[in-house]
């Protein structure tokens, strides 16, 4: 038996466990397909590392792959399937993975990026015949449905944070689990009473930590429903046909739903839902405030960072008393505000936020230990850059970031990826990515463009055609503009934090 049906009463054996838009399938019809992937995916040829990519859109598949890597304990690698081949290439071969599976989507980018990795296992989903590529379907059908063994070791994610210096770097996830269980079995028990209520719906791609913590609901015995793309009207139907009762979402899908018409709004019942968790970006008061007159007191946020998990946490009735709060620091964190001079500040006084992980992890990326140092303060006291502060009660505001980051969508967007690319333009001097106000997305990127001949500049659709042609059209700005200056110093800095306030007002606060 795997652990994802372990954890379901018998009585709700033969009900839902998971859907997507094509096929859904009870935990009885589950289970063999979990085993059989399991043991599968545990006979591959791994060498040092027990790692195996995942380079696919969202569907039963891919949950199913994230699902049975948890139950051989295999360390998965999410791979954005927005990226090329070449940066796909990347992740694949830093990370070691033997293996990478993907769906018909991305199979064609997948053999490539595995052929420049040196990757030499494709494994696809529902895709056409073509060298190189095993069936999924094939291959686990020849694998024994035997439960794996769940005394071994649990491996985490490896996610990549995409790049402040232009290459992404690794960290394991969810930190607050690894390496603190013992087990795979012990794992599963760990996170059954955990799990957001079921069933769940993941509505953003499963590539990201939010959503991926819904995959990881299910080997706890959540059933779940996920979508391949957003569609806000379709979401309210799948809410109320399975009776949805928990999700993850960023604030950019609230103010999609709340953009439809109100009498779309009012055909669907969303009484199911009892908690609905959102991080991933700032979501401003009146769309926060709308959603929970929508949906009732169940929203939740958790604000954190791959690197971290939530470090902070804050309820619907907590919100509303504090309007614009991203909560109180959940254990083992502790908020803690320093100011310029490395002194911790007081209450209401703005500085640059820092967590104190009692447990002295801190936050780690692989491979990476200057970086990893720079984010710390002192042992196990880190920050995800941003500044802020905590009121009396011990409740974080946050008010602006110190890092170059930009979120869009939930999505982070690191400038420094977009600037090398942009940078070897013949017709491009210098440039600056930033980030500027968008309705929808909270945040885009904005390309400040010093043109090598002012007489001559690049049009802005040669621009992104340049940038795109290297990196995944979301990492690429929405807007170029042509300056006479960037305020790179003599050192060869830029002053992000200055350039940003030619689109932000002065007293922007994050979240408000």
């Amino acid at each position: 038996m795997s652990l994802a049906m372990a954890g379901v009463d018998p009585a709700r054996r033969d009900a839902f466990a998971l859907a997507d838009e094509r096929v859904t399938y009870t935990w009885r019809a589950l289970d063999p397909i979990l085993n059989r992937a399991a043991n599968a995916l545990s006979g591959l040829d791994f060498a040092d590392d027990k790692r195996v990519a995942v380079f696919a859109p969202n569907s039963v598949e891919t949950v199913i792959a994230y699902v049975a890597c948890l139950e051989a304990g295999i360390s998965s690698v999410p791979v954005s399937f927005h990226l090329t081949p070449s940066e796909a290439a990347y992740i694949l071969k830093d990370s070691g993975a033997v293996a990478v599976l993907v769906g018909p989507e991305t199979a064609e980018a997948g053999i490539a990026a595995a052929a420049e990795a040196g990757v030499a296992t494709v494994i696809g989903w529902r895709c056409a015949p073509r060298a190189g590529l095993i069936h999924w379907e094939e291959w686990i059908a020849e694998a024994s449905d035997a439960e794996p063994d769940h005394e071994v070791p649990p491996l985490p994610h490896l996610h990549y944070t995409s790049g402040t210096t232009g290459r992404p770097k690794a960290t394991d996830t969810p930190p607050q689990y690894f390496p603190r269980v013992a087990t795979v079995r012990e794992l599963a028990e760990t996170l059954r009473p955990r799990v957001t209520p079921s069933p769940g719906i993941a509505v953003g791609p499963l590539y990201h930590t939010g959503p991926l913590g819904m995959a990881r609901n299910l080997f706890a015995g959540m059933s779940l429903v996920t979508v391949e793309h957003f569609d806000p009207e379709k979401v309210l139907a799948l809410i109320e046909k399975y009776r949805i009762a928990g999700s993850v979402m960023v604030p950019t899908h609230f103010q999609r739903l709340l953009a439809l018409p109100p009498e779309t709004r009012a055909k669907y019942d969303v009484s199911s839902v009892q908690r609905l968790a959102h991080t991933g970006a700032a979501c401003p008061r009146d769309v926060k405030r709308a959603m929970i007159d929508w949906f009732g007191p169940v929203l939740v946020e958790a604000y954190g960072g791959t690197e971290a998990g939530s470090t902070t946490f804050i309820s619907s009735a907590e919100w509303l008393e504090r309007p614009g709060s991203v909560g109180k620091a959940l254990p083992p964190f502790e908020t803690v505000i320093y100011g310029e001079d490395g002194q911790v500040l007081g209450p209401n006084e703005v500085g640059q936020v820092y967590f104190r992980d009692t447990s002295g992890h801190g936050i780690v990326y692989r491979g990476d230990p200057e970086k990893t140092a720079a984010a710390h303060i002192a042992p196990g006291v880190f920050t995800l850059g941003e500044m802020g502060y905590v009121d009396e009660a011990g409740y974080l505001f946050i008010t602006d970031r110190v890092s170059d980051m930009i979120v869009s969508g939930g999505v982070n967007i690191y400038p420094a990826e977009s600037e090398h690319v942009l940078l070897r333009h013949p017709k491009v001097a210098d440039v600056a990515v930033v980030a500027a106000p968008n309705e929808e997305m909270g945040e885009e990127a904005r390309a400040l463009v010093i043109p090598r001949d002012p007489s001559d500049p690049p049009t802005a659709d040669e621009l992104n055609a340049f940038c795109r042609a290297s990196l995944a059209g979301y990492k690429c700005p929405r807007g170029y503009e042509m300056v006479d200056d960037i305020g790179r110093t003599a050192m060869g800095k830029v002053n992000k934090r200055a350039l940003r306030q030619r689109y932000w007002p002065s007293d922007r606060t994050i979240g408000g």
